[in-house]
């Protein structure tokens, strides 16, 4: 069972419900209903040629707690019912949250896509759900190395996680092509805005001092207005200025938005998925936030944090703008997030899991013993595979920092293990 509530996620989910097709695995689609506007969900089902959903839950708007109760409550019917033998779910949404501790529950395998991604800012409502969910998860997709590593910093077993790449490149890759043959690109230099977040745009001081901000930009910005940025746009009473300084547009369709994306000089966004398609497209990144999941895309040299306040803000895009060293340079950026073979991956790995019977969730049969993690020194383990120490490694420290543990890392001697081991009373 897949579930897929947001316009992110069907985007990001498309490449595994894709390889399931291929490889003829049952599979069922479901969403709860958390974007249900036409334009925003509905019509990206369309545009990605995908099959819609079986089942609907049609949550809609409503607070943090209602959403997620209200489709953890049906989730769970939903799963009793199908009994599937792992559920998927992609990202960080209140959606995500609920299919994760739906499974935890019933006691059925629950696969997390894009896995360990940390702002490390509780304030943001989906870093508390992607940390929960990792939590529970059974198996974990981490898309990179950096990620992998902050799910074995907080206590996760390193066999539960599979490094993958992240799907977006799969996605982008498929429908940019797409997109270049079915639609006609946008013409002129312009840059592209989108902004979503409820820090950004729930409040009406730090909503108008990005618009105040963006007003002084000397170059035509191009702002396909999410519906509940509309709504804050005129609840705040913020339309005139926004409508004096931007080309306000409706929301754009996917296939549409990617070749915004690949013709603008730049896009200035607060969006994770655009951080990533930005670099995979070879746009530069401007991120009008105080923190970002996706640290790979500004060590990459493809997207600079710009903050929240109108002079950081304003210093960023002109300097962007203006130094032609550094466009270049994020122009070329390479992208961090895989070859763009992720969603296959993933549903191989799931495949193999379940023929060895590793998505079982089942109580012990013997007892618990207490584990401890203890460092012990590779120097007598030179030229040997982690794989063939016979010993559960969680972290390698080398070179003063501690690193994912891959299995087909060779020991050079000078590192130190950080292993797990059962102590028996």
């Amino acid at each position: 069972m897949l579930v897929a509530s947001t316009r992110p996620e069907v985007i990001k989910l498309a490449p595994v419900l894709r390889a399931f097709e291929r490889l003829g695995v049952e599979h069922t689609f479901v969403t709860t209903g958390q974007h249900y506007d036409d334009e925003l969900f509905w019509r990206f089902i369309r545009e990605l040629e995908l099959k819609e959903p079986e089942y609907n839950i049609d949550v809609r708007s409503g607070t943090h707690a209602y959403q997620t109760a209200r489709a953890l409550e049906e989730l769970e019917r939903l799963i009793q019912r199908d009994a599937p033998e792992v559920v998927i779910a992609e990202g960080d949404t209140n959606s995500v949250l609920s299919t994760a501790l739906a499974c935890a529950k019933l006691l059925v395998a629950f696969a997390h896509v894009e896995a360990g991604l940390r702002s490390f800012d509780r304030t943001m409502p989906e870093e508390v759900n992607r940390v929960l969910a990792d939590h529970v998860s059974t198996v974990l997709f981490a898309p990179t190395l950096r990620a992998a590593d902050n799910l074995v910093n907080e206590g996760i077993l390193p066999e539960s996680i599979f490094v993958v790449g992240n799907t977006i490149v799969d996605a982008t890759l498929h429908h940019i092509e797409i997109a270049r043959r079915r639609l006609k690109p946008k013409g002129g230099e312009y840059l592209l805005l989108t902004l979503h977040r409820a820090e950004n745009v729930d409040s009406r001081e730090r909503f108008e001092g990005i618009l105040r901000a963006l007003a002084e930009v000397e170059q035509e910005i191009l702002f396909p207005v999410h519906p509940r940025t509309m709504q804050r746009l005129r609840e705040f009473g913020l339309m005139e200025l926004a409508e004096s300084s931007l080309t306000l547009l409706p929301p754009a369709g996917y296939l549409e938005f990617l070749l915004m994306l690949e013709g603008a000089k730049a896009v200035l966004t607060d969006s994770g998925g655009v951080q990533e398609e930005a670099i995979v497209l070879g746009t530069p990144c401007i991120t009008l936030r105080t923190s970002t999941e996706r640290p790979e895309t500004v060590e990459a040299g493809g997207n600079i944090l710009a903050g929240v306040d109108r002079e950081s803000i304003l210093r960023v895009v002109r300097r962007v703008l203006t130094d032609e060293e550094l466009y270049l340079r994020m122009k070329q950026a390479k992208n961090p997030f895989g070859d763009g073979r992720s969603g296959e991956r993933i549903a191989k790995i799931l495949l193999e899991l379940g023929e060895r019977g590793k998505l079982r969730i089942e109580p012990p049969s013997k007892v618990i013993r207490t584990r401890q993690r203890r460092l012990i020194h590779a120097g007598e383990h030179r030229g040997r595979k982690l794989s063939e120490l016979g010993v559960r490694v969680c972290r390698v420290a080398l070179e003063g920092r501690f690193r994912y543990p891959e299995p087909e890392r060779v020991l050079r001697g000078d590192e130190m293990l950080e292993v797990e081991e059962e102590v028996s009373w």
